[in-house]
């Protein structure tokens, strides 16, 4: 059974939130759809190398996230910031979120698809 996702603007808030709580920095680059827009999220690791995490579905339905690092994007930080870019231009609904934390950690509570 899916549930009813959040709002966007309040799943970005709880995010930022949870970032913060744990010492690290999250910014919003940029506001989306607030009721329904996707997220991407960029992590760097302030050493020049980041990730980037894009939402998707599950075979159940569920959403997860997955870390495009399974897809060859990064780790470079220049490489993802482009990545970064594209996906701005393309979707004006999308909010685009940078958490800088030198462990590398997302703060997502929903599954991630990861090469590690």
């Amino acid at each position: 059974m899916m549930m009813e996702r959040l709002p966007t603007k309040l799943w970005v808030e709880a995010l930022v939130r949870r970032a913060q709580v744990a010492g690290a920095a999250a910014f919003v680059l940029q506001k989306g759809d607030a009721e329904r827009g996707d997220v991407l999220i960029k992590v760097a690791r302030l050493d020049g190398t980041a990730a980037v995490y894009v939402p998707s579905m599950n075979m159940e339905g569920e959403r997860i996230f997955i870390d495009l690092r399974v897809q060859g994007i990064g780790p470079e930080e220049a490489t993802v910031d482009a990545h970064v870019r594209k996906a701005q231009d393309r979707d004006p609904d999308l909010w685009a979120i940078e958490i800088e934390d030198r462990d590398g950690r997302h703060f997502l509570t929903e599954h991630v698809d990861s090469p590690e």
